[in-house]
């Protein structure tokens, strides 16, 4: 069987600064899922532990208090909705999530591509050429897939990200084919052992350019021949942004030839 789109694993609320529209409550994120046929979905609000030092002033006030807002999730018939987040990687490898705290989670999801962050999650230096964000990338997921996580629930959210380029399409182009080599193989196999899921972010899937294009799919390409799992996140912050979604990712995980044993499950 082919993959089916039948899951939204990362959404943001009004809770998360990026947002702060009040259209985008849980109630209206359920009723989306509602819609579009899906039996689980998740929300992925920004946090960042308050007992882990190094959080930017954006972050700080996105603590567990802030993000537990969303609680209780309201519930419908034939619909899962997950609790989960999306934490932070800084520049110097720190995770803005404790082990304390991931019993918390049903979900964690965990960039390594938040470029457009300089001086926070890549430094100037490494921000200043191809070379210094494609080479920051690889070590910044090296670090995570050495962390002692709980990796039946973690996510790496939006490896191939516009951010990587500083939302530059040709410096984008460069930097994901700058990565795309043996270092990329080795970590796609590792994740794949390990059991974190992979995500598709349909915000990084409406290609502007056949290049474009032919850089995220050879990407990901690389993910699926080391036999990672992948799963569907739409990152939406506004309504208008979950609107369409379904169909983008159902027809990039045609494209790259994905079925259901492809597809990564939360918990199992």
């Amino acid at each position: 069987m082919k993959f089916t789109v039948d899951h939204d694993y990362h959404i943001h609320s009004t809770l998360s600064a990026c947002s702060k529209d009040p259209a985008q409550s849980t109630a209206h994120i359920l009723q989306y899922a509602m819609e579009n046929g899906y039996g689980q979905i998740c929300l992925t609000d920004h946090f960042w532990d308050e007992t882990v030092p190094g959080a930017s002033r954006w972050y700080a006030p996105q603590n567990y208090d802030h993000v537990r807002k969303s609680l209780p999730l309201p519930r419908a018939e034939g619909v899962e909705f997950l609790f989960g987040v999306e934490t932070e990687m800084t520049k110097d490898n720190i995770l803005g999530i404790s082990p304390e705290r991931y019993d918390a989670f049903d979900f964690i999801i965990v960039p390594v591509s938040h470029f457009h962050m300089v001086g926070f999650a890549l430094s100037e230096e490494d921000a200043a050429t191809v070379e210094g964000r494609a080479n920051r990338f690889l070590t910044k997921l090296e670090a995570v897939l050495a962390m002692p996580l709980p990796h039946h629930k973690i996510g790496l959210a939006h490896l191939a990200n516009d951010t990587l380029g500083g939302r530059d399409l040709s410096m984008y182009c460069q930097v994901l084919r700058q990565i795309t080599g043996d270092h990329l193989r080795q970590l796609f196999k590792k994740a794949a052992a390990l059991g974190v899921g992979i995500e598709l972010n349909t915000s990084c899937l409406a290609f502007r350019s056949e290049e474009e294009a032919q850089a995220v799919t050879a990407f990901y390409t690389v993910a699926k021949e080391c036999g990672c799992k992948f799963y569907i996140g739409t990152d939406a912050h506004h309504p208008a942004q979950l609107v369409g979604q379904k169909a983008i990712a159902q027809c990039f995980a045609d494209r790259l030839g994905l079925t259901e044993e492809n597809q990564f499950h939360i918990g199992k």
